[in-house]
């Protein structure tokens, strides 16, 4: 029991502890979570109000910096307002005094231009009305003499019967129509010599066949002898009087056997004719040749004599900018002694004249000074020589093929700029323009290439066009140049001139916005622009020549159908002409029009030089088949109507797609071979009235080409006939008539190889607009001294 009581009272005991432990633990650890929570209260509290004193010491501190930037502002802006006004009240100053000189100036300029433009019209008119009174006492002299020619004429033809008139008359027709082929004859041969040295072939076959209508024209002459004969014998007051019959009859033979002789006298004429010619053409051509070698060793002497000069009048220049420096460098009095009496001299040139200033100089010349002038050379040396090698890199970009920005060739564009820039354009001598000149010269000698000719095309027009719109002559040729304002000496009017040259003036922020800016030409640049424009002409005329060249060839065969040909143009009568193909000659006529107008798309022509470039173009193939047409009686048929026809219209299809723009009126120019084969392919000719013809078919077309175009036609396939005798024996009238009024009997057409363009055409079918983002030549951008071109 005693062991269990103290077991019991052990495990009591131990329980009691354990639950005091427990006890005490809850309560400490009560106290501890009471204790902690006050602390982190008091901290709590402590921290908020440190952070609120931090706070207000920030809001006051900013509030100063606020109130002391304000402050500052006012202060600063109403120092800036003063000086502002103060500087644009002296701008206005300024500038109302440079404005009032130049108004001074200009109305001075003003009336000496109306002077001389009085003075000169008055002289004009003199001159003129002297020329026009000695025009009219020639004229009247002249006429009188020619009709009296006229009236002697007339009395000896009244003399003669009516009879041998009309045969003479005939006979008189015959030998201008001989003249007329023979001239014709010399013509194509001088265009064909001109053309190449292949076409001698082609030459000799259109001798031949010339050879053969003049023997047919000979038998025709006989056999309307012979009629004449008839007619005369069958007269009845010839029967009566038999002497004076076979008197006119032995003078109209006697006439005959003349004009043989005189047809004779003619071949043998054009023979001596051609061989001359073929020898004043070796000669001209060898001439040519040393005429062109002399020209190049004048353009490279003038530019050694333009590089000299110009760095002769660099070296002047340069001089009187150093020694001014030099001045500047001096006290302040003695540079105002100097500079009031140097000053005061006269121009020469536009340079000080240097004897007087070295007379001014002092006496004694330091080791400075001649340390200066050494050093000065050098400057000038290597500014010369930076010039030089700024062209030559200009030039050697631009030769190259650089292409086109915005439509718009860029070695024009660069060259302009940099002209523009280098003040070239002001420039009284310079070298640049000659070196440009030369450089296009060479550019363009290979002329067989039509991309490289419609290259250097588009560069040379799109020049000419910014030197149109930039360049404004100085004053009228033949006036005295208007000297400059002498520099003041005064520092108001040494500012107001620093004012006026100044970049920063206002004209020049307007005058950047613009690409195109007027600069006032001197006479280098006048020259070259006239140049350019000679060069613009070649080139046209080179490109156009080429393709009249390659299609010379064709035209030859487009007459004429081939006889496979025929029959499937005949069996086509009736139908649209456009179902039918045309000979491969047409076809190659059209692919050759259409490369070159890819060509010149591709090269950015201007649209009106390509307008003027196929216009004649097409006028020259309007001339050709038209020429041959009267020429060849072989070519005035039905079928060859048809054929020529079925070309025609695909030379109206190719118009049509060209559209308007490149071109223009082209279609037109072949009126004449259309009113011709119109007549050719229309049916029953017999029952059309000469003024049908005249009126509706052919309205263009003169008497004596529609009496040659009736009289060679016949139909190779129907056997049509041809007008009524009536409606020839009218035109036969009329071409009488023609004759006796001094109107040119010649019934072929004359091809215009003229330029039918101008500057002024070539300036106003571009737009200066357009070249506002035109992007200079990349290689000159990354040169430093090209930099300009950036702007």
């Amino acid at each position: 029991m005693a062991e269990l009581d103290a077991l019991r009272s052990e495990i009591l005991g131990r329980s009691a502890s354990m639950i005091q432990r427990k006890v005490r633990s809850y309560l400490g650890r009560k106290s501890f979570i009471l204790l902690r929570f006050s602390a982190i209260q008091l901290q709590a509290f402590c921290r908020g109000q440190l952070a609120r004193n931090v706070y207000e010491m920030m809001r006051r501190e900013a509030a100063c910096l606020r109130i002391q930037k304000h402050l500052r502002m006012h202060f600063a802006r109403k120092a800036y307002k003063s000086l502002c006004s103060s500087a644009v009240s002296f701008q206005t100053g300024i500038r109302g005094m440079v404005a009032r000189n130049e108004l001074r100036f200009r109305k001075q300029t003003k009336a000496a231009v109306v002077i001389q433009s009085q003075c000169r019209r008055y002289l004009a008119h003199l001159r003129y009305s002297r020329v026009r009174k000695a025009a009219i006492a020639t004229q009247c002299a002249w006429r009188g003499r020619v009709a009296r020619r006229e009236l002697r004429k007339l009395k000896m033809a009244a003399k003669e019967t009516g009879a041998l008139q009309a045969a003479k008359n005939k006979l008189e027709k015959q030998v201008e129509e001989l003249t007329w082929r023979l001239q014709l004859e010399k013509r194509m041969r001088a265009d064909l010599e001109e053309a190449k040295t292949q076409e001698n072939a082609k030459l000799q076959s259109a001798l031949q066949e010339m050879q053969q209508q003049f023997q047919e024209t000979k038998a025709m002459l006989i056999k309307e002898r012979e009629a004449a004969k008839e007619t005369v014998e069958q007269v009845p007051f010839i029967k009566e009087v038999p002497v004076i019959d076979h008197e006119m009859m032995n003078k109209l033979a006697a006439e005959n056997e003349k004009l043989k002789v005189l047809v004779s006298s003619l071949e043998k004429k054009i023979d001596e004719t051609e061989k001359k010619y073929e020898e004043t053409n070796k000669v001209s051509e060898e001439r040519l040749k040393q005429a062109l070698e002399a020209e190049s060793k004048i353009i490279l002497l003038k530019t050694t004599m333009q590089r000299l000069e110009e760095k002769l009048s660099d070296m002047e220049t340069e001089d009187q900018i150093l020694r001014q420096q030099a001045l500047l460098n001096t006290p302040v009095k003695k540079m105002s002694e100097h500079l009031a009496i140097s000053t005061s001299q006269p121009l020469e040139n536009g340079h000080h004249v240097h004897e007087e200033n070295k007379a001014i100089e002092p006496q004694s010349a330091t080791p400075a000074k001649k340390f200066g002038t050494e050093f000065d050379n050098k400057l000038r040396r290597s500014h010369i020589e930076r010039q030089h090698e700024n062209v030559d890199a200009l030039i050697k970009c631009v030769m190259e093929d650089l292409g086109f920005s915005q439509g718009k060739p860029v070695a024009a564009f660069t060259i302009y700029k940099c002209l523009l820039h280098w003040k070239s354009f002001e420039a009284e001598r310079t070298s640049v323009f000659d070196r440009l000149i030369q450089m296009i010269g060479s550019a363009i000698e290979n002329q067989d290439s039509n991309e490289h000719m419609a290259y250097w095309l588009s560069n040379t027009s799109t020049l000419l066009f910014l030197l149109q719109r930039s360049l404004k002559a100085t004053g009228a040729a033949g006036s005295t140049p208007h000297r400059k304002p002498p520099p003041p000496t005064s520092l108001f009017g040494r500012m107001t001139q620093g004012f006026r040259s100044s970049p920063s003036s206002a004209n020049l922020s307007v005058n950047a916005l613009d690409v195109v800016r007027q600069v006032e030409a001197k006479y280098p640049a006048l020259l070259f622009k006239q140049q350019l424009t000679a060069y613009v002409e070649k080139i046209y005329g080179i490109i156009r020549d080429n393709l009249k060249k390659e299609l010379s060839s064709l035209l030859s065969s487009c007459i004429q159908a081939p006889r496979t040909s025929r029959g499937s143009v005949l069996r086509s009568s009736g139908r649209s002409f456009g179902n039918s193909p045309p000979a491969s000659h047409w076809q190659s006529i059209i692919e050759s029009l259409n490369i070159l107008l890819s060509i010149l798309k591709e090269n950015f022509v201007p649209p009106v030089l390509v307008q003027k470039i196929f216009t004649q173009i097409f006028s020259y193939i309007n001339v050709q088949l038209f020429n041959s047409l009267l020429l060849r009686r072989e070519c005035c048929t039905f079928s060859n109507g048809e054929y020529v026809k079925a070309g025609l219209a695909e030379l109206e299809l190719w118009c049509c797609q060209a559209k308007e723009e490149y071109a223009g009126s082209s279609w037109d120019e072949l009126k004449h071979i259309r009113q011709a084969v119109g007549f050719l392919v229309i049916h029953q000719k017999s029952r059309i009235s000469y003024d049908e013809i005249t009126n509706d078919l052919c309205p263009i077309l003169s008497v004596q080409q529609l009496y040659r175009i009736c009289t060679l036609y016949w139909d190779d396939n129907y056997n049509t006939r041809s007008v009524s005798p009536d409606v020839i024996s009218s035109m036969r009238i009329l071409m009488t008539e023609d004759s006796n009024n001094a109107v040119s009997n010649s019934f072929l057409l004359d091809d215009n190889s003229s330029i039918p363009f101008s500057v002024d055409d070539i300036s106003s079918s571009i737009q200066e607009k357009d070249f506002t983002d035109v992007k200079p030549a990349a290689e000159l951008i990354e040169n430093p001294a090209f930099q300009f071109l950036q702007d």
